[in-house]
């Protein structure tokens, strides 16, 4: 064999062990920064090593600093795993090595992420002549359908943005919910729209924004206007009201955008569908597969009812490049970049519809047995309503919540992350995996006993 065939022979094989032993290893990494930075670490070496023995050197080095996130209980944040066929998928677009900004320059991948983005569409019941951007995850997703969100309030006010740029242009107003997610402020720091522009909206007690008080902050108001509803609260897990919310932001000329990073594929399930009823109607949605679909990084999605909307935000320039219709280079920051939705058309190939739906209502009957389970340890109290993914829980005091969240990672049979709520502390579960069983969810459950009751 060739330096690569030995190269990618040995990665194949790390790879596969790795993950025939991720259901036993501790979930959580058994080393921390400055440990894996050790390791890593030292001088550029002044000559070169084959291929071959980088790699497994470095699976060899790595190993403790890993996290379980493939495994059935990984439970943190919301990160899903990776379906086989999106796995290995990936590994061909890392071999194919594709420029896929351009359909003239990679007819293939442009293809098939096309394709992706028009099974998605049919998926949300969204309409089918969108633009669906691929972009890293749910953060570019949401600063992409905001920047084109922006582009197009501000000409409706009369604003050429291209042209004139923010200085003088009209002000912004931008409505968000108090149980937003963190991406949205950032998103729209990244856009020049500041704080002072921020108007607040109440929430109930799992999230949603409350219709009385969106009537309430638009009354009077004039100017560019994009209102964020939510598709999925991190915490929670719950959905805006949609049907309520959206006519009421529409009939003061707003822009709704729906950050729905795992909870816009609700909508592939007959079952959970009815929680994204309405969300049809918004103008701009985001979302990432990777935390649902369960496709490797990076691949978020940021799609935009009109796709005008979004070329007039991203096209660029250059007599060095081929235009062939709408490239994915219009419709996100990106020029260069990986075929990141190939995964993703591999992974709906591979599932088929009725798939999808039966990975959503899997991850939707993980977290009620989860609940259960939490739920019959005597200390623990249950804080959310169990209509999607996530479990959300606690002790009777901080200190002990934190404490045994602690614990539970340093146990290293599962992995939850801690998170506040109200002003007292949490501990969430975010069931995101297709791996994840119902022996899963037993072993964490008893695991959490143990912690708990000593």
């Amino acid at each position: 064999m060739n330096a690569r065939e030995r190269a990618l022979d040995a990665a194949h094989r790390r790879a596969t062990e790795f993950l025939l032993t991720v259901d036993e290893r501790p979930v959580w990494p058994r080393a921390d920064l400055d440990q894996m930075l050790a390791v890593f670490g030292g001088p550029l070496p002044e000559n070169g090593t084959d291929p071959a023995a980088v790699v497994e050197e470095m699976a060899q080095r790595a190993d403790p600093g890993l996290v379980a996130i493939p495994g059935g209980r990984f439970f943190g944040f919301v990160i899903g795993g990776t379906h086989p066929a999106a796995l290995a998928a990936d590994w061909l677009v890392s071999a194919w090595d594709q420029n896929s900004g351009s359909s003239m320059l990679t007819p293939a991948t442009v293809a098939m992420e096309r394709v992706a983005g028009e099974w998605m569409l049919d998926l949300f019941g969204l309409h089918p002549s969108a633009s669906v951007g691929f972009v890293t995850g749910g953060q570019l997703a949401n600063f992409a359908c905001l920047a084109s969100a922006r582009t197009a309030v501000l000409a409706r006010a009369g604003w050429d943005l291209a042209e004139n740029g923010l200085r003088s242009a009209p002000r912004m107003r931008f409505v968000v919910g108090a149980d937003r997610h963190g991406s949205i402020d950032r998103a729209a720091r990244f856009l020049g729209i500041g704080r002072s522009d921020f108007l607040i909206i109440e929430s109930d007690d799992q999230g949603r924004m409350r219709a009385d008080a969106l009537e309430r902050a638009l009354v009077g108001g004039d100017g560019p206007l994009i209102v964020c509803l939510q598709a999925g609260e991190v915490h929670t897990g719950a959905f805006d009201d949609f049907t309520e919310l959206i006519p009421i932001a529409q009939r003061h000329g707003a822009w709704v955008h729906v950050d729905g990073a795992f909870g816009l594929w609700a909508a592939a399930s007959p079952g959970l569908r009815p929680l994204t009823k309405g969300m049809e109607l918004a103008d701009s949605w985001a979302t990432d597969a990777h935390k649902t679909l369960n496709v490797p990084y990076d691949c978020g999605m940021a799609i935009v009812r009109e796709p005008a909307d979004s070329i007039a935000a991203f096209r660029t320039g250059g007599d060095y490049l081929i235009y062939s219709g709408l490239d994915p280079w219009d419709v996100t920051p990106e020029l260069s970049r990986r075929a990141r939705g190939v995964p993703a058309w591999a992974a709906m190939r591979s599932l088929g519809r009725s798939g999808i739906a039966a990975l959503l209502d899997g991850l939707h009957a993980n977290a009620v047995a989860m609940a259960a389970g939490l739920s019959a340890i005597g200390s623990i109290e249950i804080l959310n309503d169990v209509d999607y993914t996530q479990v959300m829980f606690r002790l009777g005091s901080d200190d002990a919540t934190r404490a045994l969240g602690e614990a539970i990672l340093v146990d290293g049979t599962a992995a939850v992350t801690g998170a506040e709520w109200r002003g007292r502390a949490t501990l969430r579960c975010s069931m995101s995996s297709w791996a994840t069983d119902g022996d899963d969810i037993d072993r964490t459950v008893a695991a959490i006993r143990r912690l708990v009751e000593g």
